[in-house]
């Protein structure tokens, strides 16, 4: 989510090994998948839906993700009056004071047409956040931090402002891979939502198991052409991804908003961002420990919140 160079085509798969993995290991893999509802993998999605909502007569199309794509976005950390106004958020939030919530910015790159070099899965996908990493972990999120996901594996890379004793790269998870073009399949048309910014959204989002945990996208309604390209085929621009973060004092994130700056169809270029996967990791990264439930040995004091994502179920 690891090669400096990396092939067009998928490397031939390695011959099946009938050795049985070591339980800590495959018990650490377990741990580190965690319940998507179908958007980075398929665990606990049966039969017959599989994890999908059909549409029903009078809603809208689905939207797609290009196959290729770039875009910056402004993140919101609201942490007051979110009940009274809750996402999706125009940017800035409509409702909401500055005293409401945190901005940070960061920036995503997403291409469909990648195979790793490994043939483990397909897609490619990074997302980097500046000075305030993804607020769904417990502790402060006052660091840099990436998400990359090359096929079915998920990385989590730290750069110089990361805190003392954590490592540069670690592994997230060996099955999370990148959303598909047509994921928004996996979420359910929310009606009310939708009729945020002056009705002017597709918005597709649910509550997460007993938790209640938020996971939302919000598309625009009307197609457009990216900016700066008058001669592109119009289509409907993600607006915004929300979610809930972990409340706990640290990082206090109980509702998160990524509105998404300049969303552009343009292929990123490795250089400048999954190739950091081959600089900064080893061959085999040690597991991240950033849920208090992805590693066994991690103080009770920071066993996880009751909405933590590391242990959502259907």
């Amino acid at each position: 989510m690891c090669l400096l160079a990396l092939g067009a085509q998928a490397a031939p798969n390695p011959p099946f090994d009938p050795t049985p993995l070591p339980w800590q290991e495959l018990a650490a893999r377990l741990r580190h998948t965690y319940y998507t509802g179908g958007v980075h993998n398929e665990k606990w999605c049966l039969p017959p839906f599989n994890c999908t909502y059909p549409r029903q007569p009078g809603q809208p199309s689905n939207p797609l993700f290009p196959k290729w794509w770039v875009s910056e976005w402004t993140m919101y950390r609201v942490f007051k009056n979110y009940e009274q106004y809750p996402p999706p958020y125009a940017s800035p939030p409509a409702g909401l004071s500055p005293d409401d919530y945190e901005v940070s910015y960061g920036a995503s790159y997403y291409d469909a047409s990648y195979v790793p070099a490994d043939g483990d899965g397909a897609g490619a996908m990074m997302e980097h956040y500046d000075k305030r990493c993804l607020p769904i972990f417990p502790g402060s999120n006052h660091y840099s931090c990436s998400f990359v996901s090359l096929g079915n594996k998920a990385y989590f890379l730290r750069y110089a402002d990361r805190p003392p004793g954590t490592p540069q790269c670690c592994q997230f998870s060996l099955n999370n891979h990148p959303p598909r073009q047509d994921f928004i399949r996996h979420l359910p048309y929310n009606q009310a939502e939708s009729s945020h910014l002056d009705n002017s959204l597709q918005a597709y989002s649910r509550l997460v198991g007993p938790q209640k945990i938020l996971f939302g996208y919000a598309f625009n309604k009307k197609a457009a052409r990216d900016s700066g390209a008058p001669a592109g085929k119009p289509y409907r621009h993600p607006q915004s991804f929300y979610f809930s973060g972990d409340p706990s004092p640290e990082p206090d994130a109980p509702i998160v908003s990524q509105n998404y700056d300049n969303f552009r169809a343009e292929k990123p270029d490795p250089a400048k961002t999954w190739n950091q996967v081959a600089q900064m990791c080893p061959a085999k990264p040690e597991w991240c420990c950033l849920f208090a439930s992805d590693c066994p040995d991690k103080p009770k004091s920071e066993e996880a919140n009751p909405k933590s994502w590391a242990t959502a179920k259907p």
